[in-house]
């Protein structure tokens, strides 16, 4: 597992590091300047990115934002102080956990594996819900093909279902395409619903 460390302080990087170091983890990049860090963490391509801070600001956070868009990874942050706005803008910004005043050593691997596990399960959940939302979409313009069918050919609903169920498999295509495709037509044609 490749991890990046991203901390403006060496010293504190260094403390991060040996604690990793320590439970086996040896792919362990440092990355100290600010400077292009989202193109420098995006060469790295890290499974997990741990960033130290004093006290994250907004451009921080903002950054962190981009990085956790750029790579879809777990992102640990460790943070000396923080308030409830601060928090909210590290859970909107995709970061996995948040830990305040608790950079110790002994505490980076399970901390860390913690970020994993979380990033996993919110991966799962946002796949879900596109998968849903796919879904739901495909089963409107298949009602909407089928109520257009049902109009213009005046027939039920099982044999509008029907003939876009055939015209699926006769064309190799799937029957929300064709759905979508009969819906898209009647809509160019002026066919209202």
């Amino acid at each position: 597992m490749r991890i990046a460390i991203i901390d403006e302080s060496p010293a504190r990087a260094a403390v991060i590091e040996e604690g990793l170091r320590e439970t086996g983890f040896s792919d362990v990049v440092t990355l100290v300047g600010r400077v292009g860090l989202v193109a420098r963490i995006a060469a790295l391509a890290p499974d997990v990115v741990l960033i130290n801070l004093e006290n994250p600001g907004r451009d921080v956070l903002e950054e962190s934002f981009a990085i956790s868009r750029a790579l879809a990874r777990p992102i640990a942050m460790f943070v000396d102080q923080s308030d409830e706005a601060a928090i909210a803008e590290a859970v909107d910004a995709g970061i996995s956990a948040y830990i305040v005043d608790g950079m110790r050593k002994e505490r980076i691997k399970p901390i860390l594996e913690l970020a994993v596990k979380r990033f996993n399960a919110f991966s799962r959940l946002q796949t879900e819900l596109a998968e849903a939302k796919s879904a739901l979409a495909e089963r409107k313009s298949v009602d909407r093909a089928k109520a257009l069918l049902m109009k213009r050919r005046n027939i039920d609903e099982p044999a509008a279902y029907a003939l876009l169920r055939k015209q699926a498999m006769d064309s190799g295509r799937r029957i929300a395409e064709v759905a979508e495709a009969l819906v898209t037509a009647s809509a160019l044609l002026g066919d209202d619903l």
